[in-house]
């Protein structure tokens, strides 16, 4: 299984450095949730709103880049540490990201604060 969640970990990384949005979604389940890692608040759930936050952060930030630093995988679940810059306000930032993979579709998404 970890196959099928490293791919989908890379597809929406590589989207979203493209500003992509329709592949980058293409990743996701339509009930996708974010949440917080650890106290699992959810950020929002759904494929529409993923959709709105996306286009408004990639029109907002045309220079923004993600670059993989580091990537764990185990069975359905891929971390991904990332360095972005590119970002309007200049400032660059480390991201860590958690991808729960089921039925071929990224379903949860933490990311730790």
């Amino acid at each position: 299984m970890s196959t099928i969640a490293i791919e989908l970990a890379q597809k929406q990384l590589d989207a979203y450095n493209a500003q992509n949005i329709e592949e980058f979604l293409e990743a996701y389940s339509e009930d996708v949730q974010v949440l917080e890692f650890p106290s699992n608040i959810i950020t929002y759930t759904g494929i529409e709103k993923m959709r709105e936050r996306y286009t408004k952060l990639f029109n907002d930030n045309p220079n923004q880049h993600a670059e993989l630093r580091s990537r764990i995988a185990r069975n359905n679940i891929v971390i991904d540490h990332e360095h972005v810059t590119g970002r309007a306000n200049g400032v660059e930032s480390e991201a860590v990201a958690m991808y729960e993979v089921i039925n071929d579709k990224i379903t949860k998404v933490w990311f730790i604060k």
